[in-house]
């Protein structure tokens, strides 16, 4: 990378057609639909300039598209399952160098942890960058960044329907031409059997608990203060124990990334 940070951009997929907790994103958290309780936290990101919501067109997505137009967030609209092109239509509207990717069932993300992880990309050669191939976070902390021009390769040859619709299984399966970097927590830490995404009611509910504990007093709390949460209080934690965690190298076999985008988003 040259000396010049490239233009960095976040982009959020979300949609309310996830299959095992429909409409999760708009459901109430500490008084807000969910949705925008983690744009509030991606949006203390330092790193990523620059933010926009990458949701479907289809009718059923319009009430979330409405709520994000009526509170100032850019929305792109593009297809349910081709989310590849959605991303891309992001990128010609936007034209950033870098793009960081983030689905919209995460509303414990770490600002601090994205920054670090778009900051050894910067720093780095790689097409592409996450926290994810050998995980070290816990689940739900889940950043990627790329170069835009890797995503625009890959849609324009790629035909697989996975490669579409899991959006950087295209990049991160092909070795031989993409350079792949993985993010480990530089503290040396090991918290990836800890479970933090909303896929089902009872992730939902452990959500609500940590923000009804933390958020009034601390509207800007983070890992370390999430993490402190569950220590202090071993009856509140999920874990791998509660729901599976799927890696991002499944993806290289089987297909599909794992983890996110067919039954969540």
């Amino acid at each position: 990378m040259s000396d010049q940070v490239p233009s960095t951009l976040t982009i959020v997929q979300a949609r309310t057609s996830s299959r095992r907790l429909p409409g999760k994103v708009l459901e109430p958290l500490a008084g807000e639909p969910m949705i925008l309780r983690q744009l509030e936290r991606v949006e203390r990101s330092t790193l990523a300039n620059r933010l926009v919501v990458a949701t479907s067109d289809e009718p059923e997505d319009d009430a979330l598209a409405q709520l994000l137009h009526d509170r100032g967030v850019d929305v792109v609209r593009g297809p349910l399952s081709d989310v590849l092109h959605r991303f891309v239509m992001v990128i010609d509207a936007y034209e950033p160098d870098v793009v960081v990717r983030l689905t919209g069932d995460c509303p414990l993300i770490s600002p601090i942890v994205i920054d670090h992880v778009v900051h050894a990309f910067h720093a780095s050669t790689d097409d592409y960058l996450s926290n994810t191939m050998e995980p070290t976070y816990p689940d739900g902390l889940d950043v990627e960044v790329m170069t835009a021009s890797s995503l625009r390769s890959i849609h324009e040859y790629s035909t697989d329907r996975h490669e579409r619709e899991h959006v950087t299984l295209g990049i991160y399966r092909r070795t031989e031409e993409f350079q792949i970097g993985n993010f480990r927590d530089p503290s040396g830490a090991d918290h990836s059997r800890l479970r933090w995404t909303v896929d089902t009611p009872d992730d939902l509910m452990f959500v609500e608990t940590v923000y009804g504990h933390l958020y009034e007093s601390n509207h800007t709390f983070d890992y370390a203060d999430v993490l402190d949460l569950v220590h202090r209080n071993p009856t509140l934690m999920r874990s791998v124990d509660d729901e599976a965690r799927n890696s991002a190298l499944d993806g290289l076999n089987t297909g599909a990334m794992g983890h996110r985008e067919s039954s969540v988003e």
